[in-house]
């Protein structure tokens, strides 16, 4: 992938400067080795998500990246350390390939992204000091290891920005080096420094390869006037981000360049946008690539394991066939083999040793005698080694020529019954080689890869916890402190019913009546709700008492001397409850002013969508079970993984398979089951 130059990321860092300044960092991931996401909030803008890929890339993104369910250290500590953070600058250091982003909590942290070699994400104190780099690495003269102090790579070359003419001019008086190669070393790449030459050749004339020794004072003063000429667009801020096209070629530029003028050409608002749109599709193209190999992995071990279980059954079926003719050559060949027995044999009762009878028998079958001509060897045990009609055989002169050939039979019957279970084990890994294949399709062809987020222009209430009754009521509450005041502030009106869990740490409820009278079902479902979102969830319970009053009796003014946080109201007067709400909810996809997802309790689920999950506190992280749930309710690829987190209970939950179990029977047989 191709990586930043030092002018990509002086333009990056700009425009990140003035987006992200003043912004709240938010919860940071590492969807690969390599690349790690930080998430801000932006007032008056919302979620901004900075991609920062080591040795290659930074820039924002709406292309969000799948996460690891479990996360990796380093995400973890920025999370410790600098969630809640605001951002104080973002900048490029000494126009290097080098990011400084400072924030702000406790205290000052920076996070350093080195975007040349491969490149290093690392967080430092306000003393400069590395708390944690996202790779260890280590130089004669830098040592990226915690606890040491952060030393920026050595500077190379001039910032065109600030740079004068005789700095310019000083860079080609190294006479060993050509004019191409002097201002690719010097900061500017390749690419910039063939352009600074084409524009200098507007001038006069100049060849890129031509030595230093040999330039022209007219010539240097040329490429002086390319080079302001091309970076005075950058001082002057007229940047036109596109990403250039020819045939198979492609890159993303932040200037109109003289090399790409005969490109196909496509413009962005800003560089990050057209930053996005060039790396994420190759980024797609490389999470698809990975995950295959990873799938092809898992299938070559079953093809491996089949292949040895192949071999092992054909072994068995030769050892059968060689075994049951070797048997019955000792059979045919009985009076041979017995002649030659009993010599070993009568030898032995004289005293002579194995290797001297070994030698008598050898000497015998070069003078030609008749039996010794099938003997090939005796070892130190005197056993036997016989070849007769090309088949070897061995002979144990201590047994009988029966007991002899019964080995052989016994040999072959051993690994016939070895066959069955061979036989077994291969019919089980061709099934579970299928398994795998199949998985790997249907993965292959719902492969995760990154979607661009688009930003949806939500209704007031989808801002909020919401549902909407089974009699058709909009029933909303709070998501956080500010929410919960704006629901008793802004929302509540005089007719509506206020609900509350009785238990510390839950969502301010608004039945929204419009004038109707409350019911049992309305407050029973209500109630559900209430207790659902509230820290009864988290901490498992299966119930939990809530109370509702009318909105007279809910107000900010507390008792003489006390004090309210923000979020919280006094009640005033009598309380009616609802003892034992149950906290279980479901989610799904209703036509409620256009399609969105919607939780809420499960008879109202059931009253407004035909396809929906039943959640109960349980112990799956949210983006798990998020992956489960768009599984399974996901119409018209409405929903991201993003959408269903937000909507979700505080803490972990689990999917209600008993309720998806009795669901299913019945529908098979309604007759034979209540609910």
């Amino acid at each position: 992938m191709k990586s930043m130059s030092n002018v990509d990321i002086f333009t990056i860092s700009n425009e990140l400067n003035n987006l992200l300044s003043g912004a709240r960092v938010d919860k940071s991931f590492q969807p690969t080795k390599d690349i790690v996401v930080i998430r801000f909030h932006v007032p008056g803008t919302g979620r901004i998500d900075l991609v920062m890929q080591c040795g290659s890339r930074i820039h924002t993104s709406q292309y969000p990246l799948e996460n690891p369910i479990t996360p990796p250290s380093f995400p973890m500590l920025l999370r410790k350390r600098i969630k809640g953070a605001h951002v104080e600058s973002i900048k490029q250091h000494n126009f290097d390939r080098v990011v400084e982003i400072k924030v702000k909590k406790d205290q000052y942290y920076t996070i350093i992204v080195e975007l040349f070699d491969k490149g290093n994400i690392i967080l430092l104190d306000d003393e400069n000091n590395i708390i944690l780099p996202l790779k260890r690495k280590h130089w004669s003269n830098r040592d990226i290891s915690s606890k040491r102090e952060y030393i920026f790579p050595e500077d190379r070359g001039i910032n065109p920005i600030t740079a004068t003419e005789e700095e310019f001019k000083g860079l080609f008086s190294d006479g060993e080096s050509d004019i191409v190669r002097t201002l690719a070393m010097n900061g500017f790449g390749s690419l910039y420094a063939e352009e600074i030459i084409k524009r200098a050749n507007d001038f006069i004339e100049i060849d890129k390869n031509t030595p230093n020794s040999e330039i022209s004072d007219e010539q240097l003063t040329a490429l002086h006037k390319g080079f302001e000429d091309l970076f005075n667009n950058l001082t002057a801020e007229s940047v036109k981000p596109q990403i250039v096209k020819k045939e198979s070629k492609e890159d993303v530029v932040a200037l109109d360049l003289v090399k790409y003028d005969d490109y196909e050409k496509t413009y962005y608002e800003t560089f990050n946008e057209a930053c996005d749109e060039f790396y994420s599709k190759k980024v797609n193209t490389d999470i698809k690539n990975v995950k295959e190999t990873a799938w092809n992995k898992k299938v070559n071990k079953f093809e491996k394991r089949l292949q040895l279980q192949q071999e092992t059954l054909d072994n068995f079926y030769t050892t059968i066939e060689e075994s049951q003719h070797k048997g019955e050559t000792i059979y045919s060949n009985y009076t041979t083999i017995e002649n030659i027995v009993n010599v070993v044999n009568q030898a032995r009762s004289k005293d002579y040793s194995f290797k001297e009878i070994g030698k008598i028998l050898k000497k015998a079958k070069k003078d030609g005698m008749a039996e010794a001509q099938i003997y090939e060897s005796i070892d130190k045990l005197g056993v036997l080694t016989l070849n007769i009609n090309e088949t070897s055989i061995i002979i144990d002169p201590k047994l009988t020529i029966p007991e002899n050939a019964e080995n052989y039979y016994e040999k072959a019957k051993k690994a016939k019954r070895k066959t069955k279970g061979a036989l077994i084990a291969i019919e089980n890994t061709k099934k579970q080689l299928e398994d795998i294949k199949s998985k790997k399709d249907i993965a292959m062809e719902n492969i995760s890869v990154p979607k661009k987020r688009v930003k949806k222009n939500l209704k007031w209430y989808e801002k909020l916890r919401w549902f909407l009754s089974s009699d058709g009521h909009l029933i909303v509450g709070g998501r956080d402190a500010n929410s919960n005041e704006s629901i008793v502030k802004k929302y509540l009106d005089p007719k509506d019913i206020y609900l509350h869990a009785d238990i510390h740490g839950a969502s301010s409820i608004a039945i929204k009546l419009n004038g109707d009278e409350i019911n049992d079902t309305l407050l029973k479902e209500s109630g559900e709700f209430a207790a659902s979102f509230s820290s009864a969830w988290s901490m498992g319970f299966t119930s939990q008492d809530v109370f509702w009053v009318h909105p007279e009796q809910v107000t900010k003014t507390p008792e003489s001397g006390e004090f309210l946080a923000k979020g919280s109201f006094v009640i005033r007067g009598h309380r009616n409850y609802i003892r034992g709400a149950r906290v279980k909810l479901a989610i799904g996809i209703v036509d409620y002013e256009g399609k969105r997802i919607m939780v809420g309790p499960i008879e109202a689920l059931e009253a407004h969508c035909e396809n929906f999950v039943v959640l109960k506190p349980g112990f799956m992280k949210k983006e798990a079970l998020a992956k489960k749930i768009i599984n399974k309710i996901n119409e018209d690829d409405l929903l991201t993984l993003d959408d269903i987190i937000r909507v979700l209970p505080s803490g972990k939950c689990d999917i209600d398979e008993e309720y998806h179990h009795q669901k299913k029977l019945r529908k098979i047989n309604p007759d034979n089951l209540q609910d």
